[in-house]
């Protein structure tokens, strides 16, 4: 059994959708667009959002700059978005198999990734598992939270 929990925030509950998990820190168009192309695929989008303490020990003190909880609200307010939940667990627990135990419940149609996602072999992965397919999608050129942040530190 994952140690992974959804808390929903937006509750979607019909399968066959396509969901998305990752921090979204601070939206940008280069989210936005993705979450769009997603949506244009025809599934429900569903987007997973990774807790405070998970994002704190992968990215660092300083990170997320938003808390969770408003990271899932702006994107629930995104019209291509029909439910939202927000990860947690330890940030260990972060394997193809962790998500799989999560995501069962929900009956995923699709996975889907941006181009260059260092996890994009463990979603894909995970996706076969689950009976989904998984969906890589170009990501924006440029277009990073860490880039932004980067670039307003002093």
């Amino acid at each position: 059994m994952s140690s992974l929990e959804a808390v929903w925030v937006r509750p979607y509950d019909q399968p066959g959708a396509a969901i998305v998990t990752g921090v979204f820190d601070i939206l940008h168009v280069g989210h936005v667009r993705f979450l769009d192309a997603v949506a244009e695929r025809g599934l429900p989008l569903i987007v997973g959002v990774e807790d405070d303490s998970r994002v704190r020990a992968w990215k660092g003190p300083s990170r997320p700059v938003n808390t969770a909880a408003e990271r899932a609200e702006v994107l629930a307010a995104l019209r291509a978005v029909q439910g939202v939940f927000i990860v947690t667990g330890p940030p260990e627990a972060h394997g193809p198999e962790d998500y799989i135990d999560l995501l069962v419940p929900m009956g995923p149609g699709a996975l889907a990734h941006t181009a260059g996602d260092p996890h994009a072999g463990g979603r894909c992965a995970a996706a076969a598992l689950l009976g989904a397919e998984c969906w890589e999608l170009e990501a924006i050129p440029g277009r990073s939270t860490t880039r932004i942040v980067n670039s307003i530190r002093y």
